[in-house]
């Protein structure tokens, strides 16, 4: 049985696209001029899928979700090969730790004015836009049948997208006495969207509330 679509999306997106080990920490996703893109990313098993295989258990491990952590090619081929250094254990802990970091950052920016949080918020808006403007459903990348761009959005999504609406959530609430009422309304209008369009991209949604313009004109620097 072959990783499904949706566990394959909740491993990037939940580790942005970065080695779930602390010591390596590597993007694996690479944006070549050319349009040669590609990703590096392994999805390694905790346990093995056959009982003989690193780590292997009675049955063997499965296919989900929970039995993966995404891995460089290195760091894959490390743990694979000295399953007695590399436990489940251990690899859990990393996937954990890695999953827990990717959902708290930003909540460590604190600001001593709106200014200063909103140049912060200003920049990921930025970004996701850049890549929105780059690759996404609008973009020309997108109109070309024969181009692979459309992988490189789906990646981008999960590992740039996502972490900046995250960065974005903690750093506001972090930081929630230095906006007004009517900001934060507004980030709550994102906050909604942003929690929607991750859930979206694990399980397709009928519906979910659009980006909010009036979101990125309140806090433009």
């Amino acid at each position: 049985m072959a990783i499904s679509e949706t566990d394959t999306k909740l491993l990037w997106g939940r580790a942005a696209g970065i080695c779930s080990n602390p010591n390596c920490r590597d993007d694996l996703t690479i944006i070549l001029n050319n349009d040669k893109n590609y990703n590096i990313g392994e999805m390694a098993h905790l346990i093995a899928k056959k009982p003989d295989g690193p780590r292997g258990q009675l049955g063997g491990g499965s296919d989900s979700y929970v039995n993966l952590i995404l891995l460089c090619p290195s760091c894959h081929t490390h743990v694979d090969k000295a399953p007695g250094e590399y436990s489940e254990s251990l690899l859990k802990k990393w996937k954990s730790d890695h999953e827990a970091e990717i959902r708290s950052v930003g909540a460590e920016q604190i600001f001593d004015t709106l200014t200063q949080l909103k140049e912060f918020v200003s920049k990921l808006l930025l970004e996701n836009n850049s890549v929105f403007e780059a690759f996404g459903p609008k973009s020309e990348a997108a109109k070309d049948a024969g181009s692979n761009l459309y992988q490189v959005w789906n990646f981008r999504k999960l590992d740039t997208i996502l972490p900046n609406n995250r960065k974005i959530i903690n750093a506001i609430e972090a930081n929630s006495e230095l906006v007004s009422g009517d900001e934060y309304a507004e980030f709550l209008l994102f906050k909604n969207h942003a929690v929607a369009f991750e859930r979206n991209q694990y399980n397709r949604l009928d519906s979910y509330p659009l980006f909010p313009q009036t979101f990125a004109e309140r806090y433009r620097v």
